[in-house]
């Protein structure tokens, strides 16, 4: 038996708990069938965390995350919270966590399963077969010696420069992320900017295309943010890997996720390269139908399956979660948000239970 995989649990607010159950028990049943074991210690994080303690990111939490060889998060946030001020927030629990790992690189897939090409807004000729990853910065730095954060100008007005600053080796380092994703995946790279307008960006076109050189292998094209957009609901298919900031890829990135038809289907993963990586469903606590065993836990089985693919180095038992995932949808097995007319609806505890059977 191999030795056990240390992993950070964080079932953070709302419908959280909820889907990080089903998500452990799928996780173990397939690492059972792959001789894999899993050591998993729960933390609090978000709302939960500022229930219990008054601070949205624990130092117990942190210490536990960093002792850990993975961190896999539910959801956090909720109307309960909204009130308190901006720094007590449970946002401010998971910049906090990136910040603490040093997880400087988000990837996102939007991939439309063929079984949900029906289910997107858009026609069922334009999203299926897509399968786009988003590359995006997390952290930003110091741009021209301006540190994020707030100022005043010369007249004593408040402004604020929280947007996307970056120095030098900071764009370096999500452009290689990006250019050796694109080289396991159809070898093309498209970076978004705003280079026509913003200075920032002329600094983030200038160093992707130095670092293109060192990868002569991937194609790499260049498109405005504006364009992005568009381009993204009129030929998703044109995209294979995007790389870009911490604004425009959260802009992207939630546009994306729709193509599929819900966030209940879409994972992500915040990694550092140096230390446990942060692996959760791009979607939020959903506070709505929380405790009401409606979620769809299945975008946190395959935030899972990232876990293990990218961190924890056990691709077969990444292999039985998205399998397990595609059976499932195979047998038209759908949770609330993806439920039509001939297929069959079940819950979200339900879902999980058939997940088991099928890893």
């Amino acid at each position: 038996m191999c030795k056990a995989h240390k992993v950070a649990v964080l079932p953070g607010d709302g419908i959280g708990p909820e889907i990080m159950d089903a998500a452990l028990k799928v996780l173990t049943a397939a690492g059972r069938k792959e001789g894999e074991t899993f050591e998993f210690k729960h933390a609090l994080i978000g709302g939960a965390a500022i229930d219990a303690t008054g601070n949205p990111l624990p130092e117990e939490t942190l210490d536990i995350c960093k002792a850990s060889d993975s961190v896999l998060l539910a959801a956090i946030g909720g109307y309960k919270w909204d009130t308190l001020p901006a720094a007590q927030r449970p946002e401010r629990g998971l910049l906090g966590l990136r910040a603490g790992l040093n997880a400087f690189a988000n990837l996102r897939p939007a991939i439309v399963p063929r079984q949900l090409a029906d289910s997107s807004p858009l026609k069922k000729e334009i999203v299926e077969g897509v399968d786009i990853l988003i590359v995006r910065e997390l952290v930003g730095g110091i741009y021209f010696g301006q540190p994020r954060g707030f100022g005043t100008n010369e007249k004593g007005d408040r402004i604020g420069f929280n947007t996307d600053v970056y120095s030098e080796p900071e764009v370096e380092r999500i452009a290689r992320v990006a250019f050796e994703a694109a080289q396991k995946r159809q070898k093309r790279l498209c970076s978004v900017e705003k280079s026509n307008v913003l200075e920032v960006s002329q600094l983030w076109k200038e160093v992707v295309i130095r670092v293109a050189k060192d990868y002569p292998d991937v194609e790499l094209s260049h498109m405005y943010i504006d364009n992005a957009a568009m381009q993204l609901l009129r030929n998703p298919k044109y995209f294979d890997v995007v790389v870009t900031g911490n604004i425009f890829g959260d802009i992207l990135s939630d546009e994306a996720s729709m193509l599929a038809g819900s966030l209940g289907m879409l994972p992500s993963a915040s990694i550092s390269g140096s230390g446990p990586g942060i692996f959760e469903p791009v979607h939020g606590s959903a506070p709505d139908i929380a405790g009401q065993d409606l979620a769809n836990p299945m975008a946190m089985v395959m935030s899972a399956a990232m876990m293990c693919r990218y961190d924890l180095k056990i691709p077969k038992v990444a292999d039985r979660l998205e399998a397990a995932v595609d059976q499932a949808l195979d047998q038209g097995l759908r949770t609330k948000d993806l439920w039509k007319e001939g297929t069959t609806l079940v819950k979200c505890s339900e879902l999980g239970n058939k997940l088991v059977e099928l890893v």
